[in-house]
């Protein structure tokens, strides 16, 4: 990878969030013509999104694979807005509204613990807000970008799908496409299912794309997603043009199997007309 192709912002940090870089990725094209404007992809877990050395498996390789894409005219590159976890991840990531539906709460009051510590539980609240008002403000301050909904798009993988879905449906206005790779639906169950009923935007204005594999942690995903197809068909959302649900045996829960496929939802939200 060519270092130079990344910029690093680390003076977006807010209180009430731990403090984290943000990364930029710019394709080739973006300094080839300087009067095109991009869309943008805005990444959660983004220490494993290029090809970094804090993935033990090697990261996704994002950047390579939109290269890949773009030389075959399959894809019109995207910026790349990649954003790190932290030590609070769990609650950052957790969509909070959900767990005010019925069986919002099943899987947390199962566990250990069985409560939320509730000077953590409205960091995804925050989380959200930052991004919107915080990070894509700046990018689109800084970068020639495409800042309407419909050129900016989310994803993640495992809590990682389950925010992007949530934010999706948080700010329509702000996000037209979503990106969900092993979405962990279990932790927030049926409130999800339930959230979603009520807060799911209109068909024909989003994208969403969701997958899942057969093994590890993805072994319990296919019943979910089988309830969140039925509710998008059931809303008007048509497979193949407004979502696409794809399912991968033999695969699990791994940034290596993310990586093998992240080509697809990159087509699906960044595919040309000329493909």
């Amino acid at each position: 990878m060519i270092r130079e192709e990344i910029e690093t912002h680390r003076d977006l940090n807010v209180p009430g969030l731990l403090r984290r870089r943000v990364d930029v990725w710019l394709p080739p094209e973006y300094r080839c013509d300087p009067d095109r404007r991009f869309q943008v992809l805005y990444m959660h877990d983004g220490q494993m999104v290029f090809d970094s050395t804090h993935a033990r498996s090697g990261g996704w390789k994002v950047n390579q694979t939109i290269k890949n894409l773009a030389k075959q005219h399959k894809i019109s590159p995207p910026i790349v807005v990649a954003i790190p976890s932290t030590l609070n991840r769990n609650y950052e990531y957790l969509p909070r509204k959900p767990l005010d539906y019925p069986g919002g709460m099943k899987t947390i009051e199962a566990s250990k613990s069985g409560r939320l510590n509730p000077e953590k539980q409205q960091l995804s609240t925050v989380l959200i807000e930052w991004m919107v008002e915080t990070v894509k403000t700046e990018i689109d301050k800084l970068y020639r970008t495409l800042p309407e909904p419909e050129n900016t798009a989310l994803m993640g993988s495992s809590l990682g799908g389950l925010l992007s879905l949530y934010m999706l449906c948080e700010y329509p206005n702000v996000y037209g496409k979503a990106a969900c790779l092993s979405t962990h639906w279990p932790v927030v169950g049926d409130g999800m299912i339930a959230y979603l009923e009520e807060n799911l935007p209109e068909p024909g204005h989003h994208q969403l794309y969701f997958d899942y594999g057969s093994e590890g942690l993805d072994s319990g995903y296919a019943p979910w997603q089988a309830k969140v197809d039925a509710l998008l068909r059931e809303k008007g959302w048509r497979e193949g043009v407004d979502f696409e649900s794809w399912s991968f045996p033999g695969e699990d829960h791994s940034a290596e199997a993310w990586a093998g496929r992240v080509h697809i939802p990159l087509t699906f939200l960044f595919g040309t007309t000329e493909y």
